[in-house]
């Protein structure tokens, strides 16, 4: 009994527990639920304010491209009116040029036609074709555009004097560098004897310092080689190489050789070649006995010592001029005195060529007028190389005495052959030219004299032809100095008068015109 109690009593006890707990879970699945609840309508709400502030942001980006694009919808649209504005005038503007195009080529085939028209008008009065015609025009103009060029050569000789100077300074080393070659041996070196070869590096000096301080002050190249005991001094300028040569000549005797010996010496052998050049000339003027010189024309004569010219020392080439011009200016009962004061002084421009533009004996006529020669000395000075034409007897017998003078034997270093095919080629290259007839070479090919035919060529023509000459010799002979160009062209006109009564012949005077350019 007591067991179906307990049972009981544990049956119920399980059944009142059950109950409790079933009560217990709905009662917190209720509350889960009201919970669960409670949080969905919380995240709908959430949900919903979420979606009407990105619905709220949504349409205000959509208004705003919206707003963009109405803008550059209306931008397109007034680019498209401009377009269609400038497409109607383009449209506009063909159609005038075609309308104009169509006009010009109406133009063009009325001028066409008139043109052929006048031009068959012209040939029917003028009575020439048009070939003719051009060719007369091509012929006209050509004369024309010669005369045109010889004024423009005269305009151009004409400026071109401004810039002689700069250019006589290129023209004077273009020309010892021609005959640098032919005449160096004779006329640009010096050779000076060393007592030892020790000598030579005591001249060269440390770093070369004083062979520097030599060629600078003296303005001469030392050249120092393997030729035993010499030095050589080479320099276009005798003067300068004389003073160069007594400056190592004393440094030698002295022993002390440096910069600052060197330039004592040098301005000391240069006051004594200075006083051996004025004794020089008073030398020469005493030999020459002509009379008193200035002193200036002294100093420059006496320079001539130093100064050679084919390998003939020019101042014993005037002592020489002026004994032969003395000489037969006493047979023929000339001036004895002009002749020889004018063979005196005939070349002192030789000292000077290197320093003024011209040539000698310009030079020189120019020194003896400054310092009041006569005139008849200064014509003759002038006329000795046919610069002039010569007017007196002293000018005809220096021109003589000179030209013996130079082409004795022995007297200049010049070959005949040389000298024949050196005038034989000037002449050649004037004559190579239309319408020249004879070629002269005259003053030892200094100057040459063009006979042209008058028929062929016209004066403005010869003045052509003197450049075109002058610039073939520059660019195809060597040769010293300056060789002028002379152009004649000479016509004649000659009638003979008859003489009825005695049915004879005489000739009457010519009526000569001779235009030289």
């Amino acid at each position: 009994m007591l067991v179906v109690v307990a049972v009981i009593a544990a049956a119920a006890g399980v059944v009142v527990t059950l109950l409790s707990l079933r009560l217990f879970a709905g009662s917190r699945l209720e509350a889960a639920r009201r919970a669960a609840e409670a949080t969905r309508r919380e995240a709908g709400i959430e949900a919903r304010e979420q979606a009407i502030k990105l619905r709220a942001e949504l349409e205000a980006d959509l208004r705003e491209r919206r707003d963009v694009v109405m803008k550059i919808e209306e931008r397109v649209l007034a680019k498209e009116d401009d377009a269609d504005r400038k497409l109607l005038e383009l449209t506009r503007r063909e159609q005038g040029v075609a309308d104009r195009e169509v006009h010009l080529r109406q133009l063009q085939d009325e001028l066409k036609e008139l043109a052929q028209r006048e031009r068959g008008e012209l040939e029917r009065v003028a009575r020439m074709t048009t070939g003719e015609a051009r060719q007369k025009i091509l012929d006209d103009s050509e004369a024309e555009v010669r005369h045109e060029l010889a004024g423009r050569v005269r305009q151009m000789e004409e400026e071109a004097a401004t810039e002689a100077k700069r250019r006589a300074r290129n023209l004077v080393a273009d020309a010892l560098q021609r005959v640098a070659a032919s005449a160096a041996a004779e006329t640009t070196v010096t050779l000076v004897e060393l007592p030892s070869d020790d000598m030579k590096g005591r001249i060269i000096g440390r770093e070369g310092r004083n062979i520097r301080s030599l060629e600078h002050l003296t303005g001469v190249d030392f050249i120092i080689d393997d030729t035993p005991n010499a030095v050589v001094l080479s320099s276009f300028d005798g003067i300068r190489r004389e003073v160069a040569r007594m400056t190592l000549l004393k440094l030698i005797e002295d022993g002390r050789i440096h910069p600052t010996r060197i330039e004592e010496m040098y301005y000391l052998s240069k006051a004594e070649l200075d006083e051996h050049v004025r004794q020089a000339g008073e030398q020469a003027v005493f030999e020459a006995n002509c009379g008193e010189l200035n002193e200036e024309l002294v100093k420059v004569l006496g320079r001539l010592r130093y100064r050679t010219s084919y390998g003939q020392n020019v101042l014993k080439h005037t002592l020489e001029v002026v004994q032969l011009a003395g000489i037969m200016a006493a047979e023929v009962e000339a001036s004895v005195k002009t002749a020889k004061r004018a063979a005196l002084l005939h070349d002192l421009g030789k000292a000077m060529t290197h320093e003024v533009e011209g040539s000698h004996a310009q030079i020189s006529t120019q020194l003896a007028r400054r310092h009041g020669e006569s005139p008849a000395v200064c014509h003759a000075i002038e006329a000795h190389h046919y610069e002039v034409q010569p007017q007196t007897v002293e000018a005809v017998l220096l021109i003589a005495a000179d030209a013996i003078s130079a082409s004795r034997p022995g007297a200049r270093g010049e070959s005949l052959e040389h000298y024949v095919k050196r005038l034989e080629s000037l002449e050649q290259l004037a004559a190579n030219h239309p319408g020249v007839e004879k070629v002269y070479a005259l003053q030892a090919g200094r100057e040459i004299r063009v006979l042209v035919k008058p028929h062929e060529i016209d004066d403005d023509g010869a003045v052509l032809l003197s450049h075109e000459i002058a610039r073939e010799i520059e660019g195809h002979l060597e040769y010293p100095g300056q060789i002028k160009v002379t152009v004649i062209r000479e016509s004649r006109a000659v009638d003979v008068a008859s003489n009825k009564q005695e049915q004879r012949r005489a000739p009457a005077n010519p009526v000569e015109r001779v235009d030289a350019a």
